[in-house]
């Protein structure tokens, strides 16, 4: 891809930059890549319980600095403000695509009992609606099971990943017990999935490679339509 096809990312968190970003030299060869992080984010979602209407604001400020910073695609990087970002797809000219988007029609197209995990109470919900929602385009029946991981994100950001990481596994093998295939509704909890030796009775999903192929599937796209 030529240098100037920029990818810009807008995080709620330092956790989910560097899961997506090391993807880009493997999936995204040449591809400028451009973090936006502002933690205020989601911490004022949790607070409140719900993307509010500032929370909206800031987002859509940000995704159209990306749009002035020359993006060819904005990328969102949190589910819990992922409602918020199909608001703000109207104000731009340029593509933005939710992380779990893909990751979410990965689910629908392989199960029907399909469970979703998070370790954010505000992030469990959308992700649920978004599956559904999915679900309910592809003309499919499908049943959602959330499952909260609690504790588990408070001990991430106070740098106690050994016990994030075991908080996430054990719940996630309690769920697999009731589903056949598992959403992880977080990019920060992959790392749970990704450690060596560590197998689940059922499929897990998780949406940093999942999203960044879908990106680099749309950027591919464009770069088409334009020569």
């Amino acid at each position: 891809m030529p240098t100037q096809t920029t990818l810009v990312i807008v995080h709620t968190g330092p956790v989910t930059v560097q899961p997506l970003s090391s993807l880009g030299p493997e999936l995204l060869p040449g591809v400028r890549i451009v973090n936006l992080v502002d933690d205020s984010l989601l911490k004022d979602t949790m607070a409140a319980g719900h993307v509010t209407p500032a929370v909206t604001r800031r987002l859509a400020q940000y995704m159209m600095i990306g749009q002035e910073m020359g993006a060819t695609l904005i990328l969102n990087a949190c589910s819990s403000v992922g409602e918020a970002a199909d608001t703000v797809r109207p104000l731009l000219s340029v593509p933005i695509l939710k992380v779990d988007q893909a990751m979410a029609e990965r689910a629908v197209a392989s199960a029907t009992r399909i469970g979703v995990a998070a370790t954010v109470q505000t992030t469990l919900d959308p992700t649920a609606r978004l599956i559904e929602r999915v679900a309910h385009e592809a003309g499919k029946s499908v049943r959602v099971t959330r499952a909260l991981c609690e504790g588990a994100f408070d001990a991430l950001l106070a740098g106690r990943a050994d016990e994030h990481d075991m908080i996430v596994e054990r719940a996630l093998r309690e769920l697999a017990a009731d589903v056949d295939l598992i959403v992880l509704a977080q990019v920060s909890m992959g790392r749970v999935v990704d450690k060596p030796g560590v197998r689940f009775d059922v499929p897990v999903l998780t949406s940093p490679r999942l999203g960044m192929e879908r990106v680099a599937e749309l950027l591919r796209g464009q770069l088409e339509r334009a020569a």
